[in-house]
């Protein structure tokens, strides 16, 4: 379990001084972050380790990944296609740090008497892209959170068989305080019937933890297809008009009756 974990933290600054044209640029976050408040914040993140993934290089700014750098590919993978078409990275940047931290990690292997980190088990939470409705395409987000070191087994089960068509998964994305975070995807169309859990295996668990989303009314807001149609509407106000028919004309009976009972109420002889 032996790994080269760099995080580096950068804020981007911004204040005027005598002029009212803002002034921004890059600092160190150990430089004055204690002095401004930053506008924004990027990160660069670079690991190698011995487990899969054997390294990473990515970027992203204002918690927002941008792109990371594909090992296998060599090249550059942007998380949007129109980031790549504003800006470019050279791929090859990012190789050479990976290479240069698998480098160091080889160095202190052979340095250090081989004492593990500690594993940071991670938090996990299930939930739609977007509002369920039933027989619709949606996407279950399995988010992967606060855990370290960035090595994680995620499976997806729907009634408790594996799922492998229509996944999809984030890299392994820093925190500022130095652990991961990570995204895994499911494409899907609701149904009553189906149940699915997204299963998690990391080192900082005795055992692998399932959660599971489906049939919760807190993880499932069902909207059926019909709920809303107008055909439904108009039922629904025809219902409506009934029964204020009904109260109203009881009341008016009710009335009608004290009335007849009541002799003052039948004028003078």
């Amino acid at each position: 379990k032996d790994g080269l974990y760099v995080c580096l933290l950068i804020k981007l600054y911004s204040f005027s001084y005598l002029h009212p044209v803002h002034i921004h640029f890059y600092i160190l976050s150990h430089f004055l972050h204690f002095l401004y408040t930053a506008d924004h914040v990027s990160i660069y993140a670079t690991f190698a380790q011995t487990h899969a993934p054997s390294g990473e290089f990515m970027f992203e700014l204002d918690e927002d990944e941008q792109f990371y750098v594909d090992q296998d590919k060599k090249e550059t993978i942007w998380r949007l296609p129109e980031f790549g078409r504003a800006f470019g990275f050279d791929s090859q940047g990012g190789l050479a740090d990976i290479a240069i931290a698998k480098s160091n990690l080889d160095i202190l292997i052979k340095l250090s008497n081989h004492t593990q980190a500690a594993s940071e088990p991670p938090e996990v939470t299930v939930f739609p892209k977007e509002p369920v409705e039933l027989g619709q395409p949606n996407t279950l987000i399995c988010h992967v959170d606060r855990f370290f070191p960035p090595v994680l087994n995620v499976t997806w089960l729907r009634n408790g068989q594996p799922v492998t068509e229509g996944v999809s998964e984030s890299v392994f994305l820093p925190r500022t305080d130095c652990r991961f975070h990570r995204f895994h995807y499911l494409t899907f169309v609701p149904s009553a019937e189906d149940v699915y859990d997204c299963k998690v295996e990391h080192w900082g668990l005795q055992e692998p933890r399932l959660n599971h989303w489906g049939t919760d009314p807190t993880f499932m807001h069902i909207l059926t297809p019909n709920l809303l149609s107008p055909e439904t509407v108009v039922c629904a106000l025809g219902l409506v008009v009934g029964l204020v028919g009904i109260i109203t004309g009881t009341v008016l009976i009710t009335r009608a009756l004290r009335s007849s009972r009541d002799p003052r109420a039948r004028g003078p002889l």
